[in-house]
């Protein structure tokens, strides 16, 4: 079964907004009318009290009242005309003064009349029912003759007030509503007028994928950041979809090179075995060379494309300290058997970084196999790292100035190794590595020749309490 919750979040958001508005109004208002209402009723009835206080019948008042009722009712008494009067006797009988409705006797009065309070005030009725306010004081008229006299006035003259009043505030209420509905229709037409700018631009991006639309800001409100935050979010989405063709392009167009020479080399074997006509034993071993380091190439290749469709590693993976020196001892073992007949030099103080291992270990290999790859037979590749500032440099030919600027974009190679192994997207992926780490990394030309790697990662020379390491 529906309930009214349950109804109510149905309805539009320009409905909802509309109807809380004049709910709360309605609240509002209602809270103040009846709190007028109270109010007045306080301050009318506190009033009655005042002027029944006030009323005094004066001592030939009462004396003529008194022999207006001994004399059985004959004479006309002096007595206030605006209230009913009456005296009150010890034993509860009273003696109603003409021209007054008879008011029943309460307990309270009878006390006063036989002296065991001066005053009371309270509610009581006529002998037909109709409500009063009664005053009963304890009143010397002659010397040693004291008499209770009940003073009392309707309560229809406060209750017709205040029947009067509370029609005019439920007219007033009523009003209140009706312009709160109305102001709510507004208000929520006006108010959500940028959310539905937002929400054509949000369904005309899901209809056509037109990741260009921008939605106009204005002011500093919070539509204005929901807007500053979906073009911030279209705009990352169109850089990453143009980055994610761009990388399937590149990728497509490195893959086809060592694919068409691993599709010609497995058709010559093939042909050969299919003929009967044998290679020569020495071209045979050069084709099947061929295509093992077109497989190799092929696998590295892959691998790199694997690491850079990654998602950042402080997403995918905890971070951890690591002891960078250690890092780089491991990924020089591996340089090592890259470039064997080389001469690495190492200088390498303690340092520890926060970093997710499998990636920073890789980007070192990167920078190491760069280096190899580059130096000249028998050269000397140095590594040195002090204060978290690794430098690894090469004796090779450098790097033209003019070449600095794209050695960290994916794919791309300098015009002089191209015709070494590789795909062009080691650097990137030190880049990316190192950035993540809160680093940075640079290339520059070394003095004497070469190229110098710069990798300065944050860190400390000891690792923090309760960390492997930790002393």
């Amino acid at each position: 079964m529906t309930g009214p919750v349950t109804r109510f979040r149905k309805l539009p958001l320009r409905s909802r907004l509309a109807l809380l508005v004049a709910v709360a109004v309605a609240v509002a208002v209602a809270a103040v009318a009846v709190g007028s209402w109270l109010l007045t009723r306080t301050q009318l009835n506190e009033e009655l009290n005042e002027t029944l206080r006030n009323t005094r019948a004066s001592n030939e008042s009462v004396q003529s009242a008194m022999a207006y009722c001994e004399s059985g009712g004959t004479g006309e008494p002096d007595y206030p005309a605006f209230a009913y009067t009456q005296l009150i006797g010890k034993t509860g009988n009273r003696c109603v003064a003409p021209g007054s409705t008879p008011v029943k006797v309460r307990a309270s009065d009878v006390a006063v009349a036989r002296g065991l309070a001066k005053t009371t005030l309270h509610d009581s009725v006529t002998d037909n029912g109709t409500p009063v306010r009664v005053h009963t004081i304890r009143q010397e008229y002659a010397p040693n003759e004291i008499v209770a006299v009940s003073v009392s006035r309707p309560l229809t003259e406060i209750e017709t007030s205040l029947d009067r009043l509370a029609l005019l505030l439920t007219g007033v209420a009523g009003v209140g509503v009706l312009g709160a509905g109305a102001a709510g229709l507004w208000v929520a037409r006006a108010g959500l007028a940028p959310v539905d700018r937002l929400t054509g631009a949000v369904e005309h991006v899901a209809r056509t994928e037109d990741l260009t639309v921008r939605i106009p800001v204005e002011g500093e409100d919070e539509i204005a950041r929901l807007s500053r935050s979906f073009n911030s979010m279209t705009a990352a989405l169109a850089t990453s979809r143009d980055r994610q063709a761009r990388l399937i392009a590149d990728a497509g167009h490195e893959l086809r090179t060592p694919l068409t020479s691993l599709r010609t080399n497995i058709e010559l074997l093939a042909r050969s075995e299919e003929t009967g006509r044998q290679l020569p034993p020495g071209d045979r071993r050069a084709l099947l060379a061929s295509v093992k380091a077109q497989m190799t190439e092929l696998a590295a290749l892959i691998g790199d494309l694997q690491e850079l469709s990654r998602p950042d590693a402080s997403q995918t993976a905890p971070l951890t300290v690591l002891p960078l020196h250690e890092t780089v001892r491991t990924a020089l073992k591996r340089a090592r058997l890259r470039g064997p007949e080389l001469t690495f030099t190492t200088d390498l103080r303690p340092w520890y970084v926060r970093a997710e291992p499998t990636s920073l270990e890789r980007a070192l290999v990167n920078v190491l196999d760069n280096a190899v790859k580059f130096s000249p037979p028998k050269g000397t590749v140095e590594i040195r790292l002090a204060d978290g500032v690794l430098t690894v440099r090469d004796h090779g030919p450098g790097i033209p100035a003019d070449e600095l600027p794209h050695v960290f974009e994916r794919f791309w190679r300098s015009p002089s190794a191209r015709a070494l192994p590789g795909s062009g997207l080691g650097l990137s992926i030190v880049a990316r590595t190192v950035q993540q780490a809160g680093g940075e990394v640079t290339l520059t030309p070394a003095p004497g020749g070469g190229t110098l790697a710069t990798l300065r990662l944050p860190g400390a020379s000891q690792p923090p309490p309760g960390e492997p390491g930790a002393g």
